[in-house]
């Protein structure tokens, strides 16, 4: 049984419906509740939605609580809700830093402490947190939300140390540029459309999702603390000009 945050669109739908179709019962979660009702309508009835603000520790016990009400157990977590602006060091606020701390970093730490207890009493379970590439290298226009991901990278390190011995591993997945609504879907599909990136495209949702479903599988049963990059080679190096 997996619990997705984010989960109403984008690369947590497309998680929560990825798991589901491999057999999985899924809890998902958002503050955008129409949406997220009508991703779980779609999956059937082994979804279930609740409206969850990552950033309440009450709102976790909650979610808990129906997870374990609804289908008994929990094996994983993935921590993907989050917010994102870009602006600059000098412009940013004490205010926008702290809201975006709030729900990327203080929603996946809630998170951890919410079902980590569970996991060990059921001997063992699977957290994935969606960090960023912004998680890994300074990016011009990211100091709030590169902040929390280089955090969130941290805390998942820490986690990893901390709970391996009760069977838990703890990740982290660091996407490039997906073409979700979080940024707007400004891209355009297509293969060759992006030639900044080594795969000559923007990521889709279902790319990061077969990640994550690897990671919560006992497929990857001997991986934890661990950083993975999915960014079509963008990490890899400049990609050279396309000669014309």
């Amino acid at each position: 049984m997996a619990i997705v945050t984010g989960a109403a669109r984008g690369q947590g739908a497309a998680e929560a419906r990825l798991f589901a179709r491999r057999g999985a019962r899924v809890v998902l979660t958002d503050l955008l509740e129409d949406e997220g009702a009508r991703v779980a309508e779609e999956i059937g009835p082994e979804a279930r939605f609740v409206r969850h603000d990552v950033s309440s520790a009450s709102d976790w016990a909650a979610v808990v609580e129906l997870a374990v009400r609804e289908f008994g157990v929990v094996d994983v977590l993935v921590n993907n809700a989050g917010i994102m602006w870009t602006k600059p060091i000098l412009e940013e606020t004490p205010e926008g830093l702290d809201r975006i701390l709030k729900v990327n970093l203080f929603g996946a730490f809630h998170g951890i402490r919410a079902v980590a207890p569970l996991m060990r009493a059921n001997g063992g379970g699977s957290i994935v947190n969606i960090s960023s590439l912004a998680g890994l290298q300074g990016i011009p226009g990211h100091a709030a939300y590169g902040s929390s991901k280089w955090a969130v990278r941290g805390l998942t390190k820490t986690a990893a140390l901390e709970l391996g011995e009760y069977g838990i591993r703890v990740n982290s997945v660091h996407p490039g540029a997906v073409d979700t609504p979080m940024i707007g879907n400004r891209f355009t599909r297509g293969p060759g459309n992006f030639p900044t990136v080594p795969l000559r495209r923007v990521g889709e949702p279902e790319d990061v999702g077969e990640l994550v479903a690897f990671l919560a599988s006992d497929a990857s049963s001997w991986i934890t603390g661990t950083e993975f990059v999915i960014d079509g080679g963008s990490m890899a190096g400049i990609v050279p000009p396309v000669q014309g």
